[in-house]
């Protein structure tokens, strides 16, 4: 058993491009198979398919595994992209930038890095003891959870690429135009005092030149790593979001979600804040609130705040910063959240 496993295990790194050429084929024959596939699991069900109970599993048996296929393609992909871009690469490339341009750097090194909420405190530790500018981490700490491979992956196979582009460049402003204010500002003071006393370091990297094969393996750890801790959360996403395809009156989600209610903006920025969730489990919730009739700029509100404002992320960086401080970020990057779904709803 064992003499097998060996030579079956290392095949990707002993053939690494006949392993990603086969493991491509196969991905997309699976995947245009899946809307059959959940058509022929209704009907071996004792439901009617015209049914709210029928839509409702169609949606569920549809969705969950083309989101897993999705996530599980693209963070392959990204986690041999990220072997890049460890920590250290990321504060060398950041340590000594002028400002404005390293904010724009920043924020664009957030979505191709694997880094979440939960990395806040470990990562802003490094930025500081590398001498990165206080605006920049923020920019970086903005975007790499809500500008990332995972929710644009998701918007893109569920909205098409005009959403997802959409969406990627109001999260990079958002998190570009928060961190130059917060840059400017000057609040190092606000730094809890332990963080502003550790010793700086030279913020160096050394390219280990691995191989393609280490790379694929790489993609796997990321595989089992990012889609072994979200896929609770995307089942729970797609159930939900597949009540409200369901059962939720068009009529209903848009008294309090569409344009006409001045309200809905920062009603989906308060009810968003205490969430705990990600883009796997918020952005199939998206696609049933906008098939019910919620106006764009109000869910992207809604989205951008349950990935970027977090309760358990300020409580997290509460570990590194004073309350004035977080109160002034939550504040900046509200604001700018507010002001994206005002104006989608304006011009959409």
């Amino acid at each position: 058993m064992n003499t097998l496993a060996t030579p079956l295990k290392s095949w990707p790194l002993r053939q690494p491009i006949a392993f990603l050429i086969l493991a491509a084929i196969v991905w997309f024959g699976l995947y245009q198979t899946l809307d059959p596939a959940a058509e022929a699991l209704v009907a071996a069900l004792p439901v009617d398919r015209a049914s709210h109970l029928g839509g409702a599993l169609q949606f569920f048996f549809y969705d969950t595994p083309k989101v897993l296929m999705l996530l599980t393609g693209v963070v392959f992909v990204m986690g041999m992209i990220n072997s890049y871009f460890t920590p250290e690469r990321t504060r060398a490339l950041l340590a000594g930038k002028t400002e404005g341009v390293a904010n724009v750097m920043a924020a664009s090194l957030g979505i191709v890095t694997p880094f979440c909420s939960c990395s806040a405190v470990p990562l802003f530790i490094g930025f500081v003891q590398a001498g990165v500018p206080l605006g920049v981490t923020f920019s970086f700490l903005i975007s790499a959870p809500m500008v990332n491979e995972v929710a644009l992956t998701l918007l893109f196979g569920m909205f098409g690429w005009k959403v997802a582009l959409l969406y990627m460049s109001l999260g990079l402003g958002v998190a570009i135009v928060a961190g130059w204010i917060i840059g400017r500002l000057n609040m190092e003071a606000h730094l809890e005092d332990w963080v502003r006393d550790m010793p700086r370091i030279a913020a160096e990297f050394e390219d280990t030149g691995i191989s393609l094969g280490e790379r694929i393996q790489s993609g796997f750890n990321s595989v089992r790593e990012i889609v072994g801790r979200v896929w609770p959360y995307i089942l729970v996403g797609i159930a939900v979001g597949a009540g409200i395809h369901s059962y939720v009156p068009e009529d209903f989600m848009a008294s309090f979600m569409g344009k006409e209610a001045w309200w809905s903006v920062p009603l989906a920025v308060v009810i968003g804040v205490p969430l705990y969730s990600n883009a796997a489990g918020v952005i199939p919730i998206v696609q049933a609130l906008l098939a019910k009739g919620a106006a764009l700029g109000t869910v992207l509100a809604f989205m951008m705040s349950v990935i970027a404002l977090s309760l358990p992320e300020m409580i997290i960086l509460r570990k590194v910063l004073k309350v004035r401080l977080i109160v002034v970020f939550v504040g900046v990057v509200a604001t700018g959240i507010l002001l994206v779904g005002y104006v989608f709803n304006a011009v959409l």
